[in-house]
């Protein structure tokens, strides 16, 4: 563990479950609902970048749709305990993103990456940068100097992220991309064609109007919310930081295998 090579779809949802990326994952049940509660009750932290209105105001709608996109229980009087990732869903949330960047290479379009959870993704972001790169498409540099009320936004291995006290930095917020999105206008330079990221980077990014694509735990249902309103193109269910990065390799190399890109 890790697996070696690229995963069958029967290895890599056995990989997910072992490494707790989905199955019973350490994400607790309480934690999930009072997550949807801040979400419903109009907390901008949880919207991540997007803007909901007054459509998800009811918990249990947003359950209901946590349930359906991620594989959480589904039964509102469950408020403390395990809660769950549906590996197959997660699997087949990465058959979506697969085929969105192989669109992205037969096109050689412009893709801008950025994480708002360094600590787990960035490696998975950089390894689909470089297979990107390596196809013909542009990776977008982001402008210099640009920073927000939390830190710096900057970028390393082609990967948008916050600085923060010479620390990468975990965030919810949408500022990040804004901040990247308006510096390319400022400079003339074109939008991405296609924005892969998490968090409020991708919600920011979908609710701006480009084609957003996107990693999500299931105590963060903003992004599922969106896809499920087709605002965000693809909303991948799966835990951002679990014991190890290196357990997302095999995720990985499943992922660029089926956009074509191994």
């Amino acid at each position: 563990m890790p697996i070696s090579g690229t995963p069958s779809r029967a290895e890599l949802v056995e990989h997910l479950v072992k490494t707790r990326i989905a199955g019973d994952v350490a994400t607790p049940r309480e934690n999930n609902l009072l997550h949807y509660r801040k979400l419903a009750n109009g907390e901008r932290n949880w919207w991540l970048g997007l803007e909901l209105g007054d459509r998800w105001t009811d918990e249990q709608d947003v359950l209901a749709v946590m349930a359906e996109r991620v594989g959480v229980n589904d039964d509102p009087e469950y408020r403390y305990g395990q809660d769950t990732i549906d590996p197959e869903l997660t699997v087949a949330g990465l058959d979506r993103l697969a085929a969105r960047l192989r669109k992205a290479a037969e096109g050689r379009q412009r893709v801008l990456f950025a994480t708002g959870h360094p600590g787990g993704l960035l490696d998975v972001h950089r390894a689909t940068a470089a297979a990107l790169r390596g196809a013909g498409c542009e990776i977008v540099v982001i402008p210099d100097g640009l920073q927000t009320d939390e830190g710096y936004v900057m970028q390393f291995a082609d990967v948008a992220v916050l600085e923060h006290g010479a620390t990468l930095w975990h965030t919810h917020s949408g500022e990040p991309m804004k901040a990247v999105l308006g510096g390319l206008e400022r400079e003339g330079r074109p939008q991405p064609d296609l924005v892969v990221a998490d968090h409020g980077w991708a919600g920011y990014a979908a609710q701006a109007g480009l084609d957003s694509v996107g990693y999500a735990d299931c105590n963060d249902p903003a992004l599922f919310l969106a896809e499920a309103e087709g605002t965000l193109q693809v909303a991948v269910p799966l835990d951002d930081h679990v014991l190890s990065p290196r357990y997302y390799d095999p995720m990985t190399a499943y992922l660029l295998a089926g956009a074509g890109l191994a």
